[in-house]
């Protein structure tokens, strides 16, 4: 199906907003108030996986992790539901790839600049991974297992996000220019459209680069906050064995 750029604007628009105030949602932030503390004042001060990880345990981190990947993935996937196979007219290129991560992007954006938070938000790693696990599962995965590797050896958090994420961008990247190339057809159109969904992907990763600002300071100088999911996995051990050691005593 072909449709113009007219007929479509404001559904784009409506896509935009929608995802944008569902990036807005921090889950760090409700669990943390949830657990009568505020993770912005904790740590780092970043209300995100991390963090939350280094103060109230590995299955708190894993669940906000979780949660703030949905809100990246959702949105994303939306916007390729709604515009599979549909096209501009005048262009082969799916809209579905400009959707996804136009989407996705303004998760993004509503993530590290939420309006209800006067724009200080998180650094979003998780969401800008939810995105990029719609737009090539495999990727995902892969790079995810690598930048877990990579924490668990190095203990430094910052670069494992930036592992996390990077291929990912690369990857999408790579679709279009693929989906560029196997339409064999070099229009204005065409060349604009690849230009503009390429810009989206880019600016995703410069985003989460501009919020990882410090930390990249911090690691040039050596001074970046160490990630030591090793104990956390023990100190969460340690923790379920004194629950089941209470409940024996309270059945004695």
């Amino acid at each position: 199906m072909t449709v113009s750029f007219q007929m479509l604007w404001w559904e784009f628009l409506l896509l935009a907003i929608g995802s944008y105030f569902m990036g807005n949602i921090n889950f760090a932030i409700i669990i943390s108030k949830l657990k009568k503390r505020d993770i912005r004042t904790l740590g780092s001060g970043n209300p995100g996986t991390l963090n939350m990880s280094r103060n109230f345990g590995l299955k708190i981190g894993l669940l906000t992790l979780v949660l703030d990947i949905l809100k990246g993935a959702i949105p994303t996937f939306i916007g390729y539901i709604i515009y599979k196979d549909t096209y501009f007219t005048g262009t082969t290129l799916p809209i579905s790839q400009l959707a996804q991560v136009g989407c996705g992007f303004f998760a993004v954006l509503g993530h590290v600049f939420p309006v209800f938070m006067r724009f200080k938000g998180g650094k979003g790693i998780a969401t800008t991974i939810g995105v990029f696990a719609v737009c090539n599962p495999l990727v995902a995965v892969i790079s995810g297992a690598l930048a877990i590797i990579f924490i668990l050896f190095t203990e430094i958090g910052a670069m494992g996000s930036f592992i996390a994420t990077v291929p990912g961008a690369i990857f999408a990247c790579y679709e279009v220019y693929r989906a560029y190339i196997e339409s064999s057809v070099i229009t204005t159109s065409n060349i604009v459209l690849a230009i503009i969904t390429n810009l989206f992907i880019v600016l995703i990763i410069l985003l989460t680069w501009y919020a990882h600002r410090q930390n990249i300071k911090r690691m040039l100088t050596s001074e970046e906050h160490p990630t030591n999911w090793r104990q956390m996995i023990i100190e969460a051990r340690i923790k379920s064995k004194n629950k089941r050691e209470k409940k024996e005593e309270i059945k004695e």
